[in-house]
């Protein structure tokens, strides 16, 4: 890896109320909360490794987590970011779409339903307050 590269620590998510939307998240990609103050929540993958890297290559190949912030304000235009959720071929796509909307995930019209229906592979989503995410169609890959 080239001396230059910097590492994708985290994507931080403005929120008005980061522990409960931290949570949220958590339980979506199975994840868990490593730090919880009034000013952030950070989510990582289960199982992450959060113990210093002491090599750049080594510092370079961890995976980003969540971090959570208060913000005043609510959602009000689409994200110009989103993150992309995908099923395992194992998995039942509708059955984890259904649990996501019985948890307070909601359906979002971004102009998908303008495409020829063949063509829409995703569902689109939006967390508890209101941020936009795709359920990709299912894959091994």
């Amino acid at each position: 890896m080239g001396a230059m590269a910097l590492r994708w620590y985290t994507v931080v998510v403005d929120s008005r109320d980061p522990s409960s939307l931290a949570r949220w998240w958590a339980e979506t990609l199975g994840w868990v909360i490593v730090f919880e103050t009034d000013e952030e929540v950070v989510v990582v993958p289960s199982g992450a490794d959060i113990a210093p890297r002491e090599t750049l290559d080594d510092w370079l190949t961890e995976g980003q987590g969540l971090v959570f912030v208060p913000v005043p304000e609510g959602k009000t235009i689409k994200n110009r970011l989103h993150l992309d959720l995908a099923p395992h071929t194992t998995q039942d796509r509708d059955a984890e779409i259904a649990a996501l909307l019985e948890r307070g995930a909601t359906h979002v019209e971004i102009g998908q339903s303008d495409a020829a229906e063949e063509e829409v592979t995703w569902t689109v989503l939006a967390d508890p307050e209101g941020n936009e995410f795709c359920v990709l169609s299912s894959r091994n890959r």
